[in-house]
């Protein structure tokens, strides 16, 4: 498991912003409201090797398709992306807006076109406001300024543009997701920032949201994808909100080497470490802000015979219409949670199982115990509540993370299109 404690990197400020060579910025495009944030733009000033993971969704958006084609190459220098539209869904439209973000992008940055990454969120089936999203572009481009206005930027005026950009990806989000980390090296600092989006369409299949991670680290393409791998599944792909798997989601990352630093032996470990718990910290984030969520969910199993086993029925449990609802109503309702275990597919003997929430045990040896109804309730009252289950078939953990299901989600998804 992924741990903080006596970890040799902090938490700074800055954002998606904060490594070397890299500038953020968002505007308003008033694509689907006035007033709000609507167009990020994210730029290296220099190419920077890049990775992505995508949602495995058959249905993809066009701005998406188009990203994992400027991909093949292992290299970007900027990612532009919208909210208030999906872009998905659409047929040739929807290719020539991907493309038309792209390629006014680079002019504006004096890039190519294939190094423009290309991300979109919002309502799916509506042709997007092209001009309108353009304007946006060309505006942000501004904003960074020229190149060399952009390496002189002051700390205080990286942090604000950044967190523009944090806005800028939002649609039912009520949380920011954005944040910085460093890691001193024997031969310098290695920064990583990153933002992410998501509140509803959330489920472990990879994407799920929308994350766009920037580090100064000095690795190669082949690296950075691995390391997102990674790190993807044990953050990204352990949340659920409402077990929507969305056509637009991906998290992509580019690392342009500005710090000089190419981690290896431990600070490479050390790295590696820091980028998984960085995801996670966002991850958790997402799940925190559930559509209509009064509950943040933990569900940690431990004592299964494989990773693959353990994570089937965390992922179970924390997706379970009936254990959320339990939990927005502190109903103590351990059988839906061993139910929810029964059906994820993963091999454990149920006559083994205990169950815990928080400290109270409700369970053991897969039949329910005595414990105290106002204990529990206590337990359930909290904001964040953790579910624990000891298998006791292995040494085998994972968590998921997640929310409650609320009368406000129905509300929310009720009218999202209109």
């Amino acid at each position: 498991m992924c741990s903080e404690k006596n970890s040799p990197w902090k938490w700074i400020d800055g954002g998606v912003g904060a490594p070397q060579g890299f500038r953020a910025t968002g505007t308003m495009a008033e694509i689907k409201y006035k007033d709000k944030y609507d167009v990020a733009l994210i730029y290296s000033h220099v190419p920077a090797q890049a990775a992505g993971v995508f949602t495995r969704n058959k249905v993809k958006a066009h701005p998406l398709l188009l990203t994992q084609k400027h991909l093949a190459n292992g290299l970007a220098q900027a990612i532009v992306a919208n909210s208030g539209n999906a872009n998905a869904c659409v047929g040739e439209p929807g290719d020539r807006a991907a493309e038309v973000m792209a390629k006014i992008a680079a002019s504006e940055l004096g890039l190519k076109a294939e190094d423009v990454l290309v991300a979109s969120t919002g309502v799916i089936g509506v042709e997007m406001p092209v001009e309108q999203v353009v304007q946006g572009i060309t505006k942000a481009a501004q904003d960074l300024g020229s190149k060399k206005d952009r390496q002189g930027w002051t700390a205080q005026e990286k942090i604000e543009h950044a967190h523009q950009a944090a806005l800028a990806i939002m649609t039912t989000d009520t949380l920011v997701k954005e944040f910085a980390c460093e890691l001193p090296c024997r031969n310098g600092v290695i920064h990583l920032g990153g933002i992410a989006k998501g509140s509803g369409m959330i489920h472990p299949n990879m994407g799920t949201m929308l994350g766009f991670l920037t580090t100064d680290a000095k690795l190669s393409a082949a690296q950075l994808q691995e390391l997102l791998r990674q790190s993807v599944d044990v953050s990204f792909n352990m949340v659920t909100v409402d077990g929507d798997t969305s056509t637009n989601d991906m998290v992509l990352f580019l690392a342009n080497g500005e710090s000089g630093v190419t981690p290896e032996g431990e600070e490479w470990a050390a790295f590696q470490e820091m980028v998984k718990v960085f995801c996670i910290r966002l991850a958790k984030e997402i799940a925190r802000d559930g559509e209509g969520a009064t509950k943040f969910l933990e569900v940690q199993v431990t004592g299964a015979k494989s990773s693959e086993d353990a994570r089937r029925i965390a992922k179970s449990i924390c997706g379970s219409s009936l254990v959320k609802t339990a939990m927005f109503g502190e109903d103590a309702n351990w059988g839906r949670i061993l139910c929810a275990a029964g059906y994820s597919e993963a091999k454990f003997d149920p006559a083994k199982v205990s169950i815990y929430l928080g400290n109270v045990q409700v369970a053991k040896n897969g039949k329910g115990v005595n414990f105290s109804e106002e204990e529990a309730k206590a337990v359930l009252s909290q904001k964040d509540i953790k579910i624990s289950l000891l298998l006791e078939d292995g040494e085998a953990e994972a968590t998921a993370w997640g929310c409650d299901l609320t009368h406000e989600y129905v509300t929310i998804n009720g009218d999202y299109r209109t």
